[in-house]
């Protein structure tokens, strides 16, 4: 009856976002067409963050890293190959390569969730220094310059079966919406699978799952990989909407707004961190159009906020508030029990 339940709210959801789809392009301006595309790229990244952390216990503050590599992997590959959906397959099979090689070493090394949280954050700031200096002509892969602080291009979508065919903005939004709502879909199906419920027992308690012949660092290993290669998707999308792709990509500012994100939106959830990142992305744009208020102090009071006041999240609180008002039917009553017949006094 659960099941059935989550399965009839995620078709809910995907055909609100499939209609948000369709109908978006023909009322909103060429400018927030492309605005959505980058928010897409970052609430796939919220997403990947999600699944890995919420499902997984794997506290990543450098899931940024495989953003970026996402990012530039796909904007060398498109420069020198020039098709896109092979590109984006490169992408996400670097992230997840250098994913399992990172991980490797980490999980298989006992390393402790606070070290590694560290970890994938310094080696995320290491990638934002190092790309920062390949300012000169001589730092290039193939025909793409790596191009220092300024970035390189990121060249556009194109049809599979036509490289020449780049698509527009329009239907670049498309196709983003199409590999958010199909990577949200994906990561529902994964949590349920007996791969998801074990990665759950082992965040619930990582012995219990040893003690019942699980290999606990092969499943973190392995959830952590799935994580990144979602995570390079997200960082395709947001280089393709701004059609440049930065070593800011990597900065720590990023890296705290996915945590941010996930946090407010709800961990545990997959849905939660998708609408946190849209609500808290156009927050801080419309505050970045004042004078009055800093938006990051603005964004450390709304995360303080959350995290003292709702720190479950608003969408699993939401739920629970609903929860708890639903009233009670007739199948959802206890019958009291019937009190035992006393014995005969001897």
């Amino acid at each position: 009856m659960i099941l059935s339940q989550d399965l009839r709210g995620t078709a809910i959801l995907c055909g609100l976002a499939a209609l948000f789809t369709l109908i978006a392009p023909g009322f909103l301006a060429l400018f927030t067409i492309i605005t959505l595309t980058q928010v897409i790229g970052l609430a796939i990244l919220a997403l990947s963050l999600a699944l890995i952390w919420g499902y997984g216990g794997i506290l990543c503050f450098g899931q940024t890293a495989f953003f970026g590599l996402g990012a530039y992997a796909y904007a060398v590959a498109a420069t020198n190959f020039g098709d896109a959906s092979v590109s984006i397959l490169i992408a996400m099979a670097v992230a997840a390569a250098f994913a399992a090689a990172l991980g490797y070493f980490a999980f298989f090394g006992r390393v402790s969730d606070v070290y590694f949280a560290v970890i994938t954050l310094t080696v995320s700031l290491i990638f934002w220094a190092l790309i920062r200096r390949t300012s000169g002509p001589e730092y290039r892969i193939g025909d793409a310059l790596l191009g220092g602080f300024n970035g390189t291009g990121a060249p556009p979508l194109n049809l599979p079966w036509n490289p020449s065919g780049f698509l527009f903005p329009e239907q670049t939004f498309y196709v983003a919406m199409g590999a958010l709502i199909l990577a949200y879909l994906f990561c529902g199906w994964l949590v349920r699978t007996r791969f998801g419920r074990v990665c759950v027992t082992i965040r619930e308690n990582e012995t219990r799952a040893e003690l019942l012949a699980y290999d606990t660092r092969l499943y973190k290993l392995g959830l952590f990989s799935i994580g990144a290669a979602i995570a390079a998707l997200g960082g395709v999308f947001f280089s393709v909407g701004i059609s440049r792709v930065t070593p800011d990509v990597f900065s720590l500012q990023q890296a705290a707004l996915t945590i941010i994100w996930v946090i407010v939106g709800g961990r545990g959830t997959l849905i939660g961190p998708i609408l946190a990142t849209f609500a808290l992305y156009f927050l801080t744009s419309s505050l970045g159009g004042q004078v009055l208020l800093n938006t990051n102090l603005v964004l450390g009071v709304l995360l303080m906020a959350f995290v003292l006041g709702v720190p479950r999240g608003v969408l699993p609180s939401v739920m629970d508030l609903g929860a708890r008002r639903r009233p009670t039917g007739r199948r959802g009553r206890r019958r009291p029990r019937r009190a035992a017949p006393a014995e005969p006094a001897e």
